[in-house]
C-alpha cells in the first residue's frame, strides 16, 4: 500500500491556490466541536468555509443536539464567517449502512461504512451547492484512519465531480493543539466516538474501572 503524505498534498494544494490568488468554497463535514477547532484554525484564512454537521451515528439524541451546538458556539467564539449547516437527525441512515457494527470494534471494516456515509452525504451536498472542494475533520483524531478517508474521498470527487481537499489534520501535532483550544474556548469533550456501539463500550469501560477502585 502506497504510504501518502495527506498533510503534505493538502498544503501543496493551498500554496497553488494561493499563487492563483484563489480562496476557493470549502464545504467541511464536522464530527464535534474539539476536532473542528484545529482544523478551523489551518483552513480559515485559505478557503470560503461553510461547516456541515452531518453525523447520523451520534447517539443518543441528546447527545447529537449537545454536539451540535457545541459546534455553532465555537464558530461564534473563533468569529469565523461561516454558515453551520445542521443536518436533522437521521440515525436510520447510520444502521443502514453499518449493521456489522456491533461485532466489530472501533477502527474496524464497519468504521469504513460509517466514513463514506458521512462523506457522501458531504460531497452530495458539495456538488448541489456548487462549492469548489469538500472534506473532513474526522482526520485530526488518532482514532481515526486517514488512509481510509482519503481514499474515499478520492472516490466521491470523481463520482460528484467536486474536489476532495485531502488531508490528515492529526500532523503537526494536530490533535493536540486541538485540546488545547477545547480547554481554551471552554469546549464540550465528548468521551466516546459516538455511535450506540461506542456509547457502550466507554460505559463497559468505564464500569470495569469503578470495580477495580472496589
Amino acid at each position: 500500500m502506497q504510504n501518502i503524505n495527506y498533510d503534505r498534498k493538502m498544503e501543496e494544494i493551498i500554496r497553488e491556490n494561493r499563487e492563483k490568488l484563489l480562496k476557493p468554497k470549502l464545504l467541511l463535514q464536522v464530527c464535534c466541536a474539539p476536532c473542528s477547532s484545529q482544523v478551523l484554525t489551518r483552513l480559515r484564512d485559505d478557503f470560503n468555509l461553510d461547516i456541515f454537521y452531518y453525523n447520523p451515528n451520534i447517539y443518543p439524541e441528546k447527545e447529537y443536539e449537545k454536539r451540535a451546538k457545541a459546534v455553532k458556539d465555537l464558530v461564534k467564539q473563533m468569529k469565523i464567517d461561516a454558515k453551520v449547516i445542521i443536518s436533522e437527525n437521521r440515525p436510520k441512515d447510520f444502521y443502514k449502512y453499518v449493521d456489522t457494527r456491533k461485532d466489530d470494534v472501533e477502527g474496524g471494516k464497519s468504521c469504513y461504512k460509517c466514513y463514506y456515509l458521512r462523506l457522501k452525504e458531504t460531497a452530495r451536498l458539495a456538488k448541489e451547492k456548487a462549492y469548489d472542494y469538500f472534506t473532513t475533520s474526522l482526520s485530526i483524531s488518532p482514532y481515526k484512519n486517514a488512509q481510509w478517508l482519503n481514499e474515499i474521498g478520492a472516490k466521491l470527487e470523481k463520482e460528484y465531480g467536486i474536489k476532495y481537499l485531502y488531508a490528515d489534520f492529526k500532523k503537526k501535532n494536530g490533535y493536540k493543539a486541538s485540546i488545547e483550544l477545547s480547554k481554551k474556548y471552554g469546549l464540550y469533550r465528548q468521551d466516546y466516538c459516538g455511535c450506540i456501539f461506542s456509547y457502550r463500550e466507554m460505559k463497559e469501560k468505564k464500569g470495569k474501572s469503578l470495580k477495580k477502585i472496589e
